[in-house]
């Protein structure tokens, strides 16, 4: 190794275990074209924090700094998500690591490459009373798809990407004092980077189909397919579209999650067949028609490592070639007619509320932006209120679907990304404040919608409960324009139609808050149940 030849004159190695384990390590993230790593200040992980440092000071990857381990492994999942690449994250010891359990569970059940390095003491102190000492191996389960114990000497270590390629692993490595080396940095200087490593998709065989009153259900991560991909087998199959993801498929029913909620309208539409790309974790409309139909097709990576236990009539892992008959041009245009009176009641809405402004973002955010949602009604609201289109990027969090880590993965995505959109929930918001912490150049403009609460439940039947206001809605009654103002960011209300959209037509230069003050939870909730008897007219 250069640390040992360097010095060799003195007889003497200068240079810790821990430090050459380290570098060895992060030599191989290197060489494996690894762009991204995201650390958290620690004692214990030192060795590879000052080994990254190095390698970012040479140009050779690019590392973000976050002092919450939580929002650090979300920020890192968001740069997964939109890069497609495995992206490090390395904290030290005790709870630090298990603030990386949020994060992994989504990476776990989205198939996102999250690669967690956690630091620890070593083996022999585990069960001793040593300070920040806790069982850290195998500490996120089945979550993972690979685990190592790393521990002693260097040695190379066998990377594992094949594991990445299907979602987050984890190696443990434990490091004996002394925890800081040199800082000679000519280790670096031999470092050969391979390209990113590409894995070829699986044959998936041919679906084959005589229905002619078929339907393709596309879920709202695509099961991680490209979405040119899935537009080029959609069209293959010709059959009407319903996509919980609008803006990404024009071909696709606007509002399907809406009409669908008519019993008159779904039994007119119930198909024969189902093809369900990804999961569909919206609407429950959605679903009632999935479990309508005749047969069932599900095509999901998921199957061969999380949804093990999915049922289906037909199983595909990957896109699989189509043969099918042509479907019915009556059944075709049926769809279409509901698609097209639901998006009148839709165009006529005109008082200020969420349907509404889910409306405009998804009719006016510009093409060529990238744009997260959050998990509860702001997914649910641009589902069924915006009109399909194409030309946006989405992201969301909806392997758990959780409302945790929301604005971290939004200033992941846009890191990678030159222009970002967010729309999160107030809830989700204040729940990942601390996420804001942070003094990179990014470019992310936050919509949040603020009803004072969770709106969500107000939709669902706790409506009305014991308690609800307290349990339920759960009101914050704070000013998040005053907040993030406090934080210092540029942050600003939007109480109306002509000024969210004068928001969106703005170019979006730094981290910026947009808090969208929404009417209340209650006439949100009447609302949508009013538009939803309209549909029995339709």
């Amino acid at each position: 190794m250069v640390e040992e030849s360097r010095h060799e004159d003195l007889g003497v190695d200068l240079v810790s275990t821990s430090t050459r384990l380290a570098r060895v390590i992060v030599r191989q993230i290197l060489e494996a074209g690894i762009t991204d790593a995201v650390i958290s200040p620690g004692s214990r992980n030192a060795p590879l924090t000052l080994a990254l440092f190095a390698a970012s000071e040479k140009g050779l990857i690019k590392l973000h700094v976050r002092i919450d381990e939580r929002t650090a492994a979300f920020f890192a999942l968001g740069v997964a998500k939109a890069s497609k690449r495995p992206v490090p994250i390395v904290c030290t010891s005790g709870t630090a690591v298990a603030n990386y359990h949020p994060a992994v569970l989504e990476a776990s059940h989205s198939n996102t490459p999250l690669f967690v390095i956690t630091a620890d003491r070593p083996a022999e102190l585990r069960k001793t009373g040593a300070n920040q000492t806790t069982e850290q191996a195998r500490i996120f389960g089945k979550s993972v798809r690979y685990f190592a114990d790393v521990s002693g000497a260097v040695y190379p270590l066998e990377m594992p990407l094949n594991a990445l390629q299907t979602g987050p692993v984890h190696i443990n490595v434990q490091f004996d004092e002394p925890l800081i080396g040199d800082e000679d940095s000519s280790w670096l200087d031999a470092i050969v980077v391979t390209p990113p490593r590409i894995f070829d998709r699986k044959k998936a065989g041919v679906f084959n189909s005589k229905s002619t009153h078929g339907v393709l259900i596309i879920g709202q991560d695509r099961a991680g397919f490209d979405a040119a991909d899935v537009e080029k087998f959609s069209k293959e199959l010709g059959w009407p579209v319903i996509a919980e993801d609008p803006l990404t498929f024009a071909s696709a029913q606007s509002h399907a999650s809406i009409f669908l909620t008519s019993t008159t309208i779904a039994k007119d539409l119930t198909p024969d067949t189902v093809v369900v790309i990804g999961r569909t974790t919206l609407s429950r409309s959605i679903n009632s028609l999935i479990s309508s139909a005749r047969k069932k097709i599900v095509i999901d990576p998921r199957m061969a490592t999380v949804d093990s236990d999915r049922s289906a009539d037909q199983r595909f892992l990957e896109l699989p070639k189509v043969e099918v008959a042509a479907a019915d041009p009556e059944w075709v245009a049926k769809w279409s007619k509901y698609s097209q009176r639901t998006a009148k009641v839709v165009s006529e809405l005109s008082a200020w509320s969420e349907p509404v402004i889910a409306r405009e973002i998804g009719a006016r955010i510009p093409s060529s932006t990238s744009l997260f949602i959050s998990s509860s009604r702001p997914i649910r609201d641009i589902e069924g209120f915006a009109a399909a289109r194409s030309g946006v990027e989405t992201f969301a969090n909806r392997g758990l679907a959780g409302i945790d880590g929301n604005i971290s993965t939004a200033l992941g995505i846009a890191s990678v990304r030159k222009e970002c959109v967010a729309v999160i929930g107030d809830l989700g918001f204040l729940h990942d404040l601390t996420g804001l912490i942070q003094n990179e150049e990014i470019n992310l403009r936050i919509f949040v919608i603020d009803n004072n609460g969770g709106g969500i439940f107000s939709t669902l039947n706790a409506r009305g409960s014991a308690g609800f206001e307290t349990v339920f809605g759960t009101p914050h009654n704070l000013d998040i324009c005053a907040i993030t103002k406090a934080m210092g960011y540029e942050s600003s209300k939007i109480e109306n139609t002509s000024a969210l959209i004068a928001q969106l037509s703005k170019p979006v230069k730094g981290v910026s808050i947009c808090v969208v003050s929404a009417p209340s939870r209650e006439s949100n909730a009447e609302l949508i149940k009013s538009i939803y008897d309209k549909m029995a007219s339709l």
